[in-house]
């Protein structure tokens, strides 16, 4: 069931009984690739997994991934009554939900980040302005091998044809402006000195193959955060909850209580 929250700026997906934990999605990606892991949740938790500003009828928003944060924490509130809740930001979706817990420290109680990092190298800021070069004078079509590469390992790809045929078309359905807007962020995000005003506990994780938020980008990132744990998901790449939802699942079930 959809809703729509934040005065009808965020769309989102409802489903299941219990306390609020909110799914937030990759760049590369959309809101379905948490649907492999959604049926076991929704056992124990309400799950909302928003369309990320910009994404599917999720209006877009102006002024760099804060603004964008800023958006994502009236819909968590408003869909949590005002309660702190769980947040699972996947990729771009746990940058979006790092800077939200850093801007709003009520928002949430626990998160969990999932393939994401406090600020990229420099051989990772170049990839996104690459990205945001080649997407501007040819088109999302002309890097999607590329963003392809960035979320699978080839061996899965060629293993999964249907899933990569679904993954490129929903890769193809975004919003060229509010992808370059997003790798133009990301190319500038370092919120490595902001770590220490979460003092909530956080779980992070990483796909020990993941070429696009690499595994020492995860360990700086908890080695930065109070109360942070971290787990290496064996033979996963960028978006785990799709390649190995038991996994994935299994890895974060502790932590969930």
């Amino acid at each position: 069931m959809d809703r729509l929250l934040a005065n009808g700026t965020v769309n989102a997906a409802q489903s299941g009984e219990g306390p609020p934990l909110f799914l937030f999605h990759s760049l590369l990606s959309d809101r379905a690739s948490f649907d492999a892991i959604v049926p076991a949740l929704a056992g124990s938790f309400r799950i909302i997994v928003p369309e990320l500003p910009g994404f599917g009828s999720s209006r877009a928003v102006e002024g760099g991934l804060a603004r964008i944060a800023d958006r994502m924490a009236e819909a968590v509130h408003d869909a949590a009554g005002g309660a702190p809740a769980i947040v699972l930001g996947n990729g771009y979706g746990g940058f979006v939900a790092l800077q939200m817990a850093i801007r709003h420290p009520d928002i949430a109680s626990k998160l969990v980040l999932a393939d994401s990092g406090a600020a990229f190298s420099e051989p990772g800021r170049e990839a996104f302005r690459n990205m945001a070069k080649v997407s501007r004078e040819k088109g999302l079509e002309a890097i999607t091998d590329v963003a392809m590469r960035r979320l699978f390992a080839p061996e899965f790809q060629a293993q999964h044809p249907e899933l990569m045929q679904d993954r490129r078309a929903a890769f193809l359905r975004t919003d060229p402006d509010v992808f370059r807007a997003a790798c133009d962020a990301l190319a500038s995000l370092d919120l490595r000195s902001e770590l220490v005003a979460v003092k909530i506990p956080v779980l992070v994780m990483v796909g020990e193959h993941d070429e696009a938020t690499p595994p020492p980008m995860s360990h700086e990132l908890a080695a930065g955060l109070p109360r942070a744990e971290l787990r290496i998901l064996g033979g996963c790449a960028h978006v785990p909850q799709l390649q190995s939802p038991r996994q994935f699942l299994e890895a974060i079930e502790e932590f969930l209580r």
